[in-house]
């Protein structure tokens, strides 16, 4: 039996529901389509003024208490974005794709960021109306600080999630920085703001996890906690593995992120987005509470993957069910 939700029945902010548009974010995401295309910018436009809810993405800007940690962190993230790459440089370094992504390993080793993962570069990614010649897609991950996360929706909780874009941001400027030193072109990719490419796809590929029913990743030792940056270049990389482990059947039989979200945003089936049936929250319940709480982040502090130690014993858990399946199949 689900525990009684403290926030529900939620009631969006008046002044809000005034700025949205006439269109529906799932409309602009894609739910229901049964043809494939390039997805559309939805929400964290560079321009605000380039999308339908830019005024909407405003009013979560000017909804922010003033003097806050987050609004620290924000500022710090924006030192970061702004700091110029170093231009690239003459003679390129030769290595093996193999050496070449075993590199990206210092890192993590120096505590940049927690993962990291590349893939070559699908134009299906790209948002409309973008462009790239880069061939691959380096995939960056940075771990929240549990402790932190599980405040949410408190303000605690969306300074660290601040705080991880601004790590990641910083390790995707550094990873483009040091390739462009040594003669390869790259561009630093950085969430939240949708740029260039979407980054949970490619995330998928590059062997990050699974998709949860909550609309984030999930990968065994992160659980749904941890943000994602990434680096699109022409070096050579080597890819690296997918990754399954139950999630998508856990998920299918798992109610916490349904019940504990406020708007009653998460839905307990799959749906038709873009021609692919995956699961998908729904923009138009999510966003005003999103906003309101400056980043809510409910669903990925009560996954049950985020808590810390409890991911690999799930997917052991998991593995030994298929496996017990598989062997009383005939």
């Amino acid at each position: 039996m689900a525990k009684p939700n403290p926030y529900r029945p939620f009631t969006p902010n008046a002044e809000m529901t005034a700025l949205r548009p006439n269109i529906n974010g799932d409309d602009i995401n894609g739910v229901g389509e049964t043809a494939p295309r390039r997805p559309r910018v939805v929400f964290w436009a560079p321009d605000p003024g380039d999308i339908p809810f830019g005024n909407v993405q405003r009013w979560f800007y000017t909804n922010e208490p003033p003097g806050t940690e987050l609004a620290v962190e924000r500022a710090k993230r924006k030192v970061v974005l702004d700091a110029p790459l170093p231009p690239v440089a003459p003679t390129q370094v030769e290595r093996s794709p193999q050496d070449w992504t075993a590199a990206l390993q210092r890192f993590v080793d120096d505590g940049d960021c927690e993962r990291v993962g590349v893939t070559p570069l699908k134009q299906d990614w790209l948002f409309e109306g973008q462009t790239s010649e880069f061939r691959n897609v380096i995939v960056l991950g940075v771990q929240h600080d549990y402790e932190r996360l599980k405040t949410a929706p408190a303000i605690d909780a969306g300074a660290d999630v601040m705080r991880q874009y601004t790590r990641a941001a910083t390790v995707a400027k550094k990873v483009a920085g040091w390739l462009r030193e040594q003669g390869w072109d790259a561009d630093a990719v950085t969430g939240p703001m949708a740029s260039k490419i979407v980054l949970i796809p490619p995330a998928i590929e590059a062997g990050f996890g699974e998709l949860g029913k909550h609309g984030s990743l999930i990968n065994p030792e992160l659980g749904a906690a941890f943000r994602l940056g990434a680096v699109l270049t022409d070096a050579p990389f080597a890819a690296t593995p997918r990754r399954a482990f139950g999630v998508d059947d856990f998920c299918t039989h798992c109610r916490v992120c349904e019940d504990a979200c406020p708007p009653e945003a998460i839905a307990p089936e799959k749906k038709m987005v873009r021609g692919e049936v995956r699961w998908s929250v729904n923009f138009d319940k999510c966003i005003p509470f999103f906003a309101e709480t400056s980043g809510c982040a409910i669903c990925i502090a009560v996954c049950p993957w985020s808590r810390p130690g409890v991911g690999l014993n799930l997917a052991a858990k998991l593995a030994r069910r298929a496996g017990q399946t598989s062997a009383a199949e005939p």
